[in-house]
């Protein structure tokens, strides 16, 4: 094992994954939406479309995604447009939300205590999956950051088992930082502050990834 090679990669990971982007947007909008579970499910999303990532890096297939005049553009585009159909469902939900609130104030609607269960059904799992992984699988950003590392920081001699080891260790890593998020934005001591403050939080989430969406299609298709 080159300890100082996977050392490089850990360190870089961090910092990657650590950052606030569409990942961190998704996996929290699902936490805050559904509950801790939704969350652990976006976060599996997220650890798959890293392994999706990986499997191209380690194929050489990413090479050739980036370095074509007419695929890489495209792919941007589809990424753009899966964060912008995202945030539009956020601000979506902020507005119903705000609505709600502002008919619990007028008395027009009953004041519920209701907050994100423990449980959630096949199709609410299904879903937080699904917008974990397209956002991560589908992010351009994670393209050419996975390209980097395997071209950049892993030496061509490494053998294969140990870029696959590597490429284990980066899907168990994501995992585990957005289980934990998921699990401390999703307690219950939290939930009573977070249902008051849902809408906004939806809104700012809408326009963060509305923001990359727009930077996305207008500026990296370049």
């Amino acid at each position: 094992m080159n300890w100082a090679e996977f050392a490089a990669i850990a360190v870089a990971h961090l910092l990657a994954v650590a950052s606030p982007g569409p990942d961190f947007a998704i996996v929290v909008r699902q936490t805050l939406r559904f509950g801790s579970l939704a969350g652990l499910w976006a976060s599996a999303g997220v650890a798959t479309g890293i392994t999706l990532h990986v499997a191209y890096c380690l194929f050489g297939v990413a090479v050739l995604i980036t370095g074509s005049p007419s695929l890489f553009p495209l792919f941007k585009l589809a990424a753009a447009a899966l964060l912008g159909f995202l945030s539009v469902q956020s601000l979506i939900s902020a507005r119903d939300g705000l609505r709600r609130q502002a008919d619990i104030r007028s008395g027009d609607a009953p004041i519920t205590t209701t907050l994100p269960t423990q449980t959630i059904d096949a199709t609410t799992a299904r879903r937080a999956f699904t917008a974990g992984f397209m956002t991560n699988g589908l992010n351009p950003k994670a393209t050419l950051f996975f390209l980097a590392l395997f071209s950049v920081v892993i030496s061509p001699s490494t053998p294969f088992s140990q870029q696959l080891f590597y490429g284990v260790y980066l899907a168990g890593a994501t995992l585990l930082w957005f289980s934990c998020l998921s699990l401390l934005i999703g307690r219950a001591s939290l939930r009573q502050t977070v249902q008051r403050a849902a809408p906004a939080i939806d809104a700012v989430m809408g326009l963060v990834l509305l923001t990359l969406a727009i930077q996305l299609a207008l500026f990296g298709a370049s």
